[in-house]
């Protein structure tokens, strides 16, 4: 039985920027590419959801370059479908192609026989009404693999630009979610992590418009070797009650979830134009936790966020503890073009990298007080690489003992290190 990606033809190199979602798609282009015409060449998947995200993709780029000089550049994702232009104008830069290309076969197919060929190769996402499902055997030096589950969004928040990247949503067949979840745990994956763009609204687009909860109940019925079950970023607006009944008693289903809350503040939300409010995210959280208790609760929170004043950036900061928040992604705002959000009065720079540091604060606190409650306590571990693992409530701990990656271990936590909990291999 072997665990992680089949071997790549030599030249072939693969840098990814963003989420999971990218990270799936990453290893769908390593194969395409491998069986196509790109030996020698480096495929960058961009990321758009910050401007800080798009100029480390320029930066990689011009690394890439100047470590294999002779090599093709071809640039992909979010970044590249949205301006491809700005990709194109790069004298490093061979080939742009789109989110929608980078999937297909034919994008790899003698895509450097022309010797003039046309840069960008980008066309009109908004048109796109399907999501193919591709066979992904493996992700190269991971321990956890990740299921594309749906892609794109119809929804228009004021201060994201990725519908303009990813388009409209739609959701892969449920028989395509399983035939690729069996795959990866028939070659050893313990743990699988369901992404897409917005998850919460998978199956609206399919037929009989199955929910996320009878797709998750539906695959691991399916699908018994799977170890361990997590979901990416998760809409609070939209969960649905069979999924809840899945977290009160599905054990395989982790203990742990992830929310697209971004703040916490019902006037900063409206301005936002997300669909939930403070009170329905502080309602959930509490439910879950009479359904399933201990489990923990990760947050996507924008600081600083345009109009935002001291008393609404307070509100915000008090949900972490309202909702009980763990792990905390914390994005100063930074204005995309192109978006609602940039053309609104700007909080001061200085006050939203201060925000900014107030909440992550905040979140260190919170986490620390998890820990503290952890030792004494057996935690069930994915091991992730020699020492290292996560327990099912995703905490980052440190062991001494060995262990195979890959492996389910039963952990000892003796203490906290670092900002890591620390054990031992039970006895």
């Amino acid at each position: 039985m072997t665990r992680g990606a089949l071997p790549e033809k030599p030249g072939v190199e693969v840098i990814t920027f963003g989420c999971r979602l990218n990270a799936y798609e990453s290893e769908a282009i390593r194969g395409l590419a491998r069986d196509g015409d790109c030996a020698d060449t480096v495929i960058v998947n961009t990321c758009a959801v910050t401007a800080e995200a798009e100029r480390q993709a320029r930066q990689a780029i011009r690394s890439a370059r100047r470590r294999r000089p002779s090599s093709r550049i071809v640039v992909t994702g979010c970044a590249a479908q949205i301006d491809p232009g700005k990709f194109a104008a790069m004298d490093e830069v061979d080939l742009v192609i789109g989110n929608v290309e980078k999937l297909d076969g034919a994008s790899y197919e003698n895509a450097f026989a022309d010797p003039a060929p046309t840069k960008i190769r980008v066309n009109d996402i908004m048109s796109v009404r399907e999501t193919a499902a591709h066979l992904v055997p493996g992700f190269e030096g991971r321990a956890r693999a990740f299921v594309q589950v749906q892609q794109g969004c119809d929804h228009r928040c004021t201060f994201c630009i990725i519908p303009f990247g990813r388009g409209p949503s739609r959701s892969v067949a449920i028989g395509d979610i399983v035939a690729q979840a069996r795959m990866l745990a028939d070659n050893g994956y313990r743990e699988i992590v369901l992404t897409g763009v917005d998850i919460s609204s998978f199956g609206g687009d399919l037929p009989g418009n199955p929910g996320l909860g009878q797709m998750v109940r539906r695959l691991l019925a399916l699908v018994p070797d799977i170890a361990r079950l997590r979901l990416s970023s998760i809409d609070p607006a939209e969960v649905d009650e069979e999924l809840l009944g899945l977290f009160a008693g599905e054990e395989r289903l982790m203990p742990h979830l992830h929310l697209s809350l971004q703040a916490g503040d019902d006037t900063i939300l409206k301005r936002m134009k997300r669909r939930h409010s403070r009170a329905q995210a502080v309602d959930l959280c509490a439910r879950l936790r009479e359904l399933r208790p201990g489990i923990v609760f990760g947050a996507d929170l924008i600081a600083g966020f345009p109009t935002e004043t001291d008393a609404m950036f307070e509100r915000t900061r008090r949900v972490v503890d309202d909702c009980g928040l763990l792990w905390l992604h914390v994005f100063p705002f930074s204005p995309r073009s192109g978006t609602p959000a940039a053309r609104m009065p700007q909080v001061d720079p200085r006050t939203v990298k201060t925000r900014a540091k107030i909440l992550r604060e905040s979140g260190t606190a919170a986490r620390d007080a998890y820990f503290a409650g952890q030792i004494g306590k057996r935690a069930s571990v994915l091991l992730e690489r020699e020492g290292f693992g996560r327990t099912e409530h995703f905490a980052p701990l440190r062991f001494e003992g060995q262990a195979e990656p890959g492996a389910i271990i039963s952990v000892a936590v003796t203490g906290v290190v670092e900002g890591e909990l620390a054990g031992e291999l039970a006895r």
